[in-house]
């Protein structure tokens, strides 16, 4: 036993160091804390940025699988609701049909009204509005991310000043 501290004292005389601070060494300091904070926050906007540009890209390969194989027909808005607009049908062989997911760029349809659409005639899951593209899709998820960055990037440059001072 007493070999035991004469080790521990010669290795800590050896290597100039205390080994009873190690416990105070191994916790996070608030400005590590805030510097991992802050790269969060970044990385979930960066993340949220390319979740939004994907919106957009989907919305440009859904417009060109439509003309790909385009099928038109008036259909009746069947419900509304805030995820998705429901419409219904005749497809050209005659089917009568409502797609599950609704309809592509459903701003201002109300139930009952009757509109164009446009559908992918291969799958017919796959209708928007007649006129509409997925340059509709430009401006909200522009403007989300816009506010998005709005607040990220000044969120994120506090977190690092207060790491600073």
């Amino acid at each position: 036993m007493a070999g035991d501290a004469v080790t521990q004292d010669a290795a800590d005389s050896v290597t100039g160091s205390n080994t009873d601070g190690d416990r105070a060494a191994s916790k996070s300091s608030p400005g590590r804390v805030r510097r991992r904070v802050a790269r969060g926050v970044l990385i979930t906007g960066a993340l949220l940025t390319v979740m939004g540009l994907s919106i957009i890209g989907a919305c440009f390969i859904n417009d060109r699988t439509i003309v790909e194989s385009r099928g038109q027909a008036v259909a009746e808005v069947v419900d509304t609701s805030l995820t998705r607009t429901v419409v219904r049908f005749n497809t050209e062989d005659g089917r009568v049909y409502i797609p599950p997911n609704g309809v592509l760029y459903p701003t201002d349809l109300q139930v009952g009204q009757l509109v164009r659409v446009e559908y992918d005639s291969r799958n017919p899951d796959l209708v928007r509005v007649a006129g509409r593209t997925a340059l509709i899709s430009l401006l909200p998820v522009l403007s989300s991310l816009a506010v998005l960055w709005a607040v990220v990037l000044p969120t994120y440059w506090l977190l690092r000043r207060s790491h600073q001072d």
